[in-house]
């Protein structure tokens, strides 16, 4: 949920990684990072989304993430995200720009996507998509690491998220959590972090008695989402429980969320954010 911002008040580091990031040994990687970075902070409000000149290596990592992904979307990807998927034009060899994929969100459902280069805070990210934003990162994952990322880059972007953004239903719950996350008092924030986090990040629900994925963390990664029945812990997604889970940004997910149907993980989530204090 931490994902870098383009801020025009407030200066922001470029790229720093964590030593146990697979790309923090690659000065190459290091340094096509911060040209990424700086492709983001160029974007100016009223501006056209700066795009991005991907390179070979960059489309190869897209490539592979997308030939393993598919198998397991058609196994686990929720009706909604098939849905938005057939919705978008999205092509197997070739990363799309932020600036095509908004082009192809806003008629749907009203979504932009803004690129972005530093680290806000998850209450931050929220609070964007009540105007229909979504902050968007533009670089790829390390080479090294194809099917899982710790940190959000554009395959979670635009192969996790985008296709949920274009459904309807979906849309409008991310603008929920936004006008919530706007007016929810700081004490209650982490419990509106771990609500998004365990649902359209991570979350499970039943279609048929089949378990689907509706979470763009798991849809985005091919590591995740094949382990999902057989190494994590799966419970009933009862909102309350998951508001007190706490999680690990930076791991595989050992503790993943069920809801009995889609249509009941929104309908009782929009119930629980237009009571939400």
């Amino acid at each position: 949920m931490l994902r870098p911002v383009s801020d025009t008040k407030n200066a922001v580091e470029l790229v720093r990684l964590d030593r146990d990031h697979p790309g923090f040994r690659d000065p190459a990687y290091r340094a096509r990072r911060d040209e990424i970075a700086h492709v983001a902070l160029s974007y100016r409000l009223g501006d056209s989304v700066p795009d991005v000149a991907y390179t070979e290596v960059e489309r190869s990592v897209w490539q592979v993430a997308g030939e393993h992904l598919a198998p397991l979307h058609a196994r686990y990807a929720c009706r909604e995200y098939l849905e938005g998927r057939h919705r978008l034009p999205l092509e197997a060899q070739r990363i799309p720009q932020l600036s095509e994929v908004g082009a192809w969100l806003t008629p749907l459902t009203g979504f932009r996507l803004w690129p972005v280069a530093g680290l806000v805070s998850p209450r931050t990210f929220l609070t964007f998509l009540a105007r229909r934003v979504f902050l968007s990162t533009q670089y790829l994952r390390h080479h090294s690491a194809p099917l899982y990322t710790p940190e959000p880059d554009v395959i979670h972007e635009i192969v996790g998220h985008a296709p949920l953004l274009a459904h309807p239903a979906v849309a409008e719950l991310n603008r929920l959590f936004g006008e919530v996350a706007e007016r929810a008092p700081e004490s209650q924030a982490d419990r509106l972090i771990r609500l998004y986090w365990y649902t359209l990040e991570f979350g499970l629900v039943r279609e048929g008695g089949a378990l689907k994925a509706i979470g763009a963390g798991l849809l985005s990664s091919s590591g995740e989402l094949g382990r999902i029945e057989s190494a994590a812990t799966l419970r009933p997604a009862d909102l309350d429980a998951i508001a007190e889970t706490p999680f690990d940004p930076t791991d595989y997910q050992g503790t993943l969320f069920v809801a009995e149907s889609s249509e009941a993980l929104i309908r009782d989530l929009t119930g629980w954010l237009r009571a939400f204090a």
